[in-house]
């Protein structure tokens, strides 16, 4: 029993250890969705309750917006769904490492999973070792993330109008180079390079898209380009005469 509680804690810190480069990434954006969240016109409990409950920066910031622009809850609900589609692909990639977990485990790790999360885990999960406490690794990184993210946002809104105009000082940049810095060991070959450069370019042509749908619309691109190119170097390789590799 020692032995096994002392992997479960060596896994949990490993998690934990290997988010922290990526937690950078995350304050400016929790010290601005508190500022802006004070002048928004949502109450101190009502944007705390939003960090604690939606864990999602992205997500966030829409409502945030939305609701300073009285828009209907209805379209801050369906806006907010489609920003966070994404998080069933995340799913659909974890799910064969996680489905032999009882509920008990797989409900708190699904609320808790983030696109940082999410980069850090899946290479957790793929390495070729027989450690049955992998999960123990994502509920590390998960915390660290979900801690840092609380911590942020509830220091922004205290400190709501001390941070004049914040999305003026160019914290934002940090998200795109964390992003960025997560795909990178992702792209290995041909196929994933031409889905990361096709999802790229389509984001950018769909940026003027209602409620973020250039999101999902960059997704669906992205993955079909990857498959395009996968099944094209396939029968490439299976044309007649071709050595078989």
């Amino acid at each position: 029993m020692t032995s096994e509680a002392t992997t479960r804690r060596q896994e949990f810190l490993a998690g934990a250890r290997d988010t922290l480069p990526l937690l950078l990434g995350a304050f400016p954006f929790g010290l601005i969705y508190g500022a802006l969240a004070v002048t928004s016109g949502l109450s101190m409990t009502a944007a705390i309750m939003m960090a604690v409950f939606v864990f999602a920066g992205s997500s966030q910031f829409i409502a945030v917006g939305l609701v300073a622009a009285h828009t209907p809850v209805a379209i801050v609900v369906l806006t907010t769904l489609v920003v966070n589609l994404r998080h069933m692909l995340y799913s659909a990639t974890l799910l064969p490492y996680l489905r032999h977990l009882p509920q008990k485990w797989r409900i708190p790790l699904a609320f808790w999973l983030t696109d940082e999360t999410f980069a850090v885990t899946v290479h957790r999960f793929q390495r070729d070792d027989s450690s049955p406490y992998k999960h123990w690794y994502q509920l590390g990184s998960s915390l660290a993330m979900y801690l840092n993210w609380q911590f942020w946002c509830v220091l922004g809104l205290l400190l709501g109008n001390r941070i004049p105009d914040a999305q003026s000082w160019g914290l934002d940049v940090a998200m795109p180079v964390t992003f960025i810095g997560m795909i990178i060991p992702f792209v290995k070959n041909m196929p994933i390079a031409v889905c990361v450069l096709t999802a790229g370019a389509t984001s950018l042509l769909t940026l003027t898209l209602p409620y973020k749908l250039g999101i999902m619309v960059a997704t669906f691109a992205g993955i079909a380009a990857g498959v395009l190119a996968q099944r094209a170097g396939t029968a490439k390789v299976a044309t007649p005469g071709a050595e078989p590799r």
